[in-house]
C-alpha cells in the first residue's frame, strides 16, 4: 500500500513525504523516496519535520505492529496523547481513531489513501470466473456472522469458515497468519471461505481491510476456495493481479454489499 501511495504520488505530481516508522517500514519504495525514519514513540519530531516538509494531508497507510509500552518509549507530546486517549485500555480500532485526533489537532488533514489511489476499494458482484456454490454462501453468512461480533469486540476483521465450522479468527496476527495457521486446520470435503469485513465503528481513514496477490496466495496454499469482502470498505491492491491469481488458483472473489458501503466502490478490475 505504500508504494502504491507513492506511485499515485508521483504519477499525479503531487508533492509527498513518507514518514517511515522504525522497525515497521520495510518497502524499498519508501527508502527511495524523500523520507524520515522515525520510531512510533517520536510525536515531537513528527510534528516539526511535518510542518518543515510542507505537510498538510496524512495517510495512515502500512501494516504496524502495536508495539509494548516497553518498546514504545514516549516522547513528551506522545506521553500527553497517552494519558490524554487512555491507550492501555483501547483496542487498535481505538487506538487508531485517537491518533486521527491527535493528527488533526496538531492542525494536519487525515485522508484514506483510497482518496490518493484509485480504484481501490471493492466493486460490489463476483469478480472471479468461480462462483460460491450454496454451501459456500452458507459459509459466507456464517464468517459475517463471526465477523461483525469480531469488529464489535475491536478484535480482528477476518474469519476462516469451512462447512459453517469456525477453523480461525484474526486477532493481532494479521490475516496471512490466519491463514497459515488454519492450513492445518482444514477438515475433508469442500474448501473454506476467507470472510474480511470493516469493523462497524470503524474509520473509513484508517485500517481497512485490505487483500492483494499475497492474499490469495496464501488462501490457495491454506485449501480455500473463496474469499468474500466488503465491497466499498475493502481495499484490493492491484486489483487485476489479484482477480487474476484467484482465476488462476481457481478461487472466488465476490465483494459483498453491506450496509449501503458498496456505493463508495469503483467499478471495473
Amino acid at each position: 500500500m505504500p508504494a502504491l501511495a507513492i506511485e499515485a504520488c508521483e504519477k499525479a505530481g503531487r508533492p509527498f513525504y513518507v514518514f517511515a516508522l522504525k522497525g515497521h517500514a520495510d518497502h524499498p519504495a519508501v527508502f527511495a523516496a524523500p523520507h524520515d525514519v522515525i520510531r512510533i514513540g517520536a510525536a515531537a519530531r513528527f510534528e516539526k519535520k511535518a510542518r518543515e516538509a510542507g505537510v498538510s494531508d496524512v495517510v495512515m497507510i502500512g501494516r504496524v505492529r502495536r508495539p509494548s509500552l516497553r518498546d514504545f518509549r514516549p516522547d513528551t507530546r506522545a506521553a500527553a496523547f497517552m494519558a490524554r486517549a487512555a491507550v492501555k485500555a483501547l483496542g487498535d480500532d481505538g487506538l487508531l481513531r485517537a491518533v486521527v485526533v491527535e493528527i488533526e489537532r496538531l492542525g494536519f488533514r487525515v485522508i484514506g489513501i483510497q482518496d490518493v489511489v484509485a480504484d481501490l476499494l471493492a466493486p460490489a458482484g463476483i469478480l472471479t470466473r468461480a462462483k460460491p456454490d450454496s454451501d459456500a454462501q452458507r459459509d459466507i453468512e456464517r464468517g459475517l456472522e463471526v465477523a461483525r461480533t469480531l469488529g464489535e469486540l475491536d478484535v480482528g476483521q477476518a474469519v476462516v469458515v469451512q462447512q459453517t465450522l469456525v477453523l480461525g479468527v484474526e486477532a493481532i496476527e494479521g490475516t496471512d497468519a490466519l491463514l497459515e495457521r488454519c492450513a492445518g486446520l482444514k477438515r475433508k470435503g469442500p474448501g473454506g471461505v476467507l470472510v474480511k469485513i470493516r469493523k462497524e465503528r470503524q474509520d473509513r481513514r484508517i485500517d481497512l481491510p485490505a487483500i492483494g496477490v499475497a492474499t490469495v496466495e496464501n488462501a490457495a496454499a491454506a485449501g480455500l476456495r473463496g474469499i468474500a469482502i466488503q465491497a466499498g470498505a475493502t481495499l484490493i491492491a492491484r486489483r487485476g493481479a489479484a482477480i487474476a491469481a484467484a482465476d488462476k488458483a481457481k478461487l472466488f472473489l465476490v465483494g459483498l454489499a453491506l450496509d449501503g458501503s458498496e456505493a463508495d466502490a469503483g467499478g471495473g478490475a
